[in-house]
Order: C-alpha cells, then sequence, then structure tokens
C-alpha cells in the first residue's frame, strides 16, 4: 500500500533558542511548524515569548540586540534565521507588528504603498493596491485621509493592508485584536480567513484572545515562559481541559474572570 505524499511545512521553526543583550535567554527550544495555506495560531499571555518568536522568524530581533544563538528558521525549505530582514521580506515573509505600526504622517494610501516598497517597479502594484481595497473598503474612504488621524481599528486595517501590499507568501500577524472592539475583531479576523482562503497566504497568527483565535486556525500552539508547552489541531485544543480553564477562562461551572485563573498552576503532565 503506498503512503501519501505529506508536503513539507511552508515554514519550520525547529528548536530555537533566543537571547537578548548576551544574556536574556527569552526562547528555549521553540519548534513550530506552518504549512502554505494555514492559519496556526500561537497563543500564551503577555510575556511568554509570541512576539519574540514571530521577530525570530522575520529576522527583527537584531534591531533590538536579540539574536538567534541556537536552531534554526527554515522556509520554503531554505535557511532564513541568518538572513538581514529585508531579504526575508523579499522572500514573502511579512510580519505585521503589534501596535498597528503606520506612518502618521501619511495618507492611507501612500502609506499602504509604502508596503510595496521592496517590489520595486514590479508590475501589477496598483492592481494590489485595488485588492487591498476590495478587502478593506473602509480604507478607500480614508484614503487621502492622514494615517495619524485615523481609528484604532482602521489603522489595524492599514498595517494588514500594507503587509498585503508586500505579495507575502506567509504573515506573521502579532496581536491583531489588541485594543479593538469585539464587534470589530470578529471583522478583521473575517477579513483574515478571507484573504487566507482567497489568496492562499499562510498565517501565523499570535495572540492573547484564544477563543478568537482557535475559532479561526486550523492549528494551534500554546507558550508560557519562552516555550511551547502544548500543540494540537484547534477543535482539540478548544476541547483540552487546562486550556478551556486557563486560556478560555471557562471551568465546568462556567465562566472565570482572567484574575480568576491567571494564578492558575498548570497540572503535572502539562510539565512532562
Amino acid at each position: 500500500m503506498t503512503m501519501p505524499v505529506v508536503a513539507p511545512p511552508l515554514l519550520r521553526v525547529n528548536n530555537i533558542e533566543v537571547i537578548y543583550e548576551h544574556v536574556i535567554l527569552v526562547l528555549k527550544g521553540v519548534s513550530l511548524d506552518v504549512h502554505a495555506g494555514q492559519i496556526v495560531s500561537l497563543l500564551g499571555a503577555n510575556g511568554a515569548g509570541k512576539s519574540t518568536t514571530l521577530k525570530a522568524i522575520s529576522n527583527l530581533v537584531k534591531s533590538e540586540r536579540g539574536e538567534v544563538t541556537k536552531g534554526t528558521v527554515e522556509f520554503d525549505g531554505k535557511r532564513i534565521d541568518k538572513l538581514y530582514a529585508p531579504a526575508v521580506v523579499k522572500l514573502g515573509v511579512i510580519q505585521v507588528m503589534e501596535g498597528r505600526h503606520t506612518f502618521e504622517h501619511l495618507t492611507v494610501e501612500d502609506d499602504l504603498l509604502t508596503g510595496a516598497y521592496t517590489r520595486g517597479r514590479e508590475r501589477g502594484i496598483r492592481e494590489a493596491l485595488e485588492k487591498v481595497y476590495k478587502y478593506f473598503p473602509r480604507l478607500r474612504e480614508r484614503r487621502h485621509a492622514k494615517t495619524g488621524y485615523i481609528s484604532g481599528g482602521e489603522m489595524q486595517m492599514c498595517a494588514i493592508g500594507s503587509a498585503l501590499m508586500a505579495k507575502p507568501r506567509i504573515m506573521l500577524l502579532d496581536e491583531p485584536s489588541m485594543g479593538l472592539a469585539p464587534m470589530l475583531v470578529k471583522e478583521i479576523f473575517d477579513i483574515i480567513r478571507r484573504m487566507n482562503q482567497e489568496e492562499k497566504v499562510g498565517m501565523l497568527l499570535a495572540e492573547q484572545n484564544a477563543s478568537m483565535a482557535l475559532q479561526y486556525a486550523q492549528y494551534g500552539y500554546v507558550m508560557e515562559n519562552g516555550r511551547v508547552v502544548l500543540d494540537g489541531d484547534a477543535e482539540t485544543l478548544q476541547n483540552n481541559e487546562d486550556v478551556r480553564e486557563f486560556y478560555l477562562g471557562l471551568t465546568e461551572i462556567g465562566k472565570k474572570s482572567y484574575r480568576d485563573v491567571k494564578h492558575y498552576r498548570r497540572r503535572k503532565r502539562w510539565l512532562a
């Protein structure tokens, strides 16, 4: 009987260690895979190491005096952890930073066009801009407004739209729901899913909002203290007792606030 051929992952993070300032160990052997066209969630509380993991992939840790000191990061079968960040972008690995980073002095349209900078004089940039406006019609309405004067939700749309302009094969999204109203969070995540399905863009989604992330992802990894402590398909994680209690705030008797569960002690089997 012939076994089916399983395609290798588009992105593979293999047992990486990240140290800042030559002394501060932040990531301690993190491994994860993202296959082409897949949405993968990276879950964990603030300070778990999610943002550092994304920056290690895009090689932005160097700009913060950090370094991948062990392990490897591979994209499409090639090692990228020794490349400069602009070279990683040109390969199609695009990060949307936490905090809705935009050029506040530019108009929305000019801000979006900066996302295509690495494409040079390549044809199709205006078509790419129209594609962004298709996903984010509100940005078309606000295209002549200065980015510093639009709403937080519109800034997040602009940041994601700028990433789409860079012709991504995989997007690294860092806390896209942060500071947004629940209805707007759902709108953003719906658009992320559409982009994933229609553009075949892989997504690695770092989120504290585990409930929302697991609704949209196919697979997930849970991080604590710079390590991956649990992984599995999204449905399995949603039904996992530990994840439900600590990250989703759910118990057999109903919901708890995060304050009630933040000091939750992980079960011994997590430490095995």
